[in-house]
């Protein structure tokens, strides 16, 4: 008996992420229902033998455990609020899991209105990209009460490799804002060195080679230094994505009253590559707003 199996879970949003997250799950034994703006996907997963909702409404009806896996902050209100929204088909008892990256202030609110509808919600925002969706090696940061965090807890176990409760709906979130001010700054930390040594005379790859094991050694540097030398950018994370992502954090500094100028200068370069038509690139692509030549 594989881990999931007798679960039915539903999965909303099937994109870069949530596609084989999905798929994951699956392999784990679970009974898809799924969910998708875009039908193509649908056909597809289908075909894998996961079941099609017509609705939000109707993956809550069929599952009591709905995942989404959202663009934005709107994504989600209208997924769960709508007129055929999660909360309208809510089973009593249904626990609800965000996994996208959403809003604080606004996450709390929603989990105030799943829990008024008698279900029970968590954020558990993610960190990995493509890579770790595909390999369930994501790193889970979730926010929820002790008893909703025990019913998710092999699920997560499928999806990532470490899974960390920070406390009380939002904090997740809270979390994921500050790993992505760690990812913005160090991209661009990446691209202005490779950038420097580049034009110094220095071999990019060498100079990379050569900090590995050291204080500058990183994830970053590992996967995103790479695409950066090799001038890659297929999409684990789009640029549009990062930007979206530092608004939020910037916009929740502002809330709590604190500047943060490093990641407004860092959206500030990710506004020049998403203006240069590179939005669509992996956050890596951030390196052409250094070196716009590259």
């Amino acid at each position: 008996m594989t881990k999931l199996s007798g679960q039915t879970i539903g999965f909303i949003g099937l994109g870069l992420m949530g596609k084989p997250m999905a798929r994951n799950l699956k392999a784990a034994g679970a009974e898809m229902i799924i969910h998708n703006r875009s039908q193509a996907v649908i056909e597809e997963l289908a075909a894998e033998g996961m079941t099609p909702a017509k609705t939000p409404a109707d993956v809550a009806s069929e599952a009591s455990i709905v995942i989404m896996m959202l663009s934005d902050t709107p994504a989600v209100e209208s997924v769960l609020r709508g007129p055929d929204g999660i909360i309208s088909g809510l089973r009593p008892g249904g626990l609800i899991i965000d996994m996208g990256t959403t809003k604080v202030m606004a996450t709390r609110v929603f989990a105030m209105e799943v829990e008024a509808a008698g279900g029970d919600y968590i954020d558990a925002p993610v960190s990995g990209g493509t890579i770790g969706a595909e390999g369930g090696s994501l790193t889970v940061m979730a926010g929820g009460s002790d008893k909703a965090m025990q019913e998710a807890a092999l699920i997560f176990d499928v999806l990532g490799k470490t899974t960390t409760h920070v406390g009380p709906s939002g904090t997740g979130q809270v979390a994921k804002a500050a790993n992505q001010v760690i990812v913005g700054l160090n991209i661009g930390a990446v691209a202005e060195a490779l950038t420097l040594a580049k034009k110094a005379g220095a071999d990019p790859a060498k100079v990379r080679d050569a900090l590995k094991g050291g204080f500058a050694d990183s994830r970053i540097l590992e996967v995103h230094g790479k695409r950066m030398i090799d001038d890659t950018f297929t999409p684990g994370g789009k640029c549009t994505t990062q930007r979206k992502d530092l608004a939020q954090a910037l916009e929740l500094a502002t809330e709590l009253g604190f500047e943060m100028p490093a990641t407004a200068l860092n959206m500030a370069l990710y506004d020049q590559v998403i203006e240069a038509g590179h939005g669509e690139l992996d956050h890596a692509a951030l390196i052409k707003a250094i070196d716009p030549d590259d």
